[in-house]
């Protein structure tokens, strides 16, 4: 009987140290963000450091500049790309070895109640067959709206999608922590 309870905690042991989570094999997250202002990075710095996890910002092929940002100006490369659904900016470098995350945080900023075109581009460039999304946004006035229904609508029915979530610029590391503990996960933020 002592053998045989020292043996549970050893292989407990090792399932706590290795990351192993209800997900069967170490889990692994991705957490990956568009973002123009520093905003989104920020945000997506917390919950990387928080789940001390891989961190991948979506990054344009052509940089955005001020003036392409101008959202007052129709002609701006936002608006523009903001009124052709299609639209796909391109990615500067892929993510490497996409295939082996489970868990993809993806965070971008809200432009016009919707998420930039960028983000269409990184949902389009991988199989998310399987894998669990959890979107985030962050707006100076606008909520989530159906910006994670739209983006959702481009993945696989196997891809798990949870509800997404708007948080205010600003918003705390504590406060990240959180949220991120609150999705039901089989993970754990610190």
């Amino acid at each position: 009987m002592k053998k045989l309870i020292v043996t549970m905690l050893l292989a407990l042991t090792m399932i706590v140290m290795s990351g192993t989570t209800g997900y069967g094999e170490e889990t692994n997250v991705l957490v990956a963000y568009f973002s123009c202002t520093g905003n989104t990075r920020s945000l997506a710095e917390h919950v990387a450091d928080a789940l001390n996890v891989t961190l991948y910002e979506i990054k344009p092929e052509i940089p955005y500049t001020t003036t392409d940002l101008n959202w007052r100006d129709n002609s701006s490369r936002a608006s523009v790309e903001k009124n052709n659904h299609s639209s796909r900016p391109a990615i500067s470098r892929a993510v490497e070895n996409m295939e082996k995350y489970d868990i993809v945080f993806l965070g971008y900023p809200i432009w016009w109640g919707q998420a930039p075109q960028i983000v269409y581009t990184f949902l389009e460039s991988y199989d998310f067959s399987g894998k669990t999304i959890i979107p985030f946004c962050t707006s100076g006035s606008s909520g989530i709206g159906s910006s994670a229904t739209n983006l959702h609508r481009l993945c696989a029915d196997s891809t798990q999608w949870l509800s997404g979530e708007r948080l205010p610029s600003g918003t705390s590391r504590n406060d990240v922590v959180k949220w991120i503990n609150e999705l039901g996960l089989d993970i754990i933020a610190e």
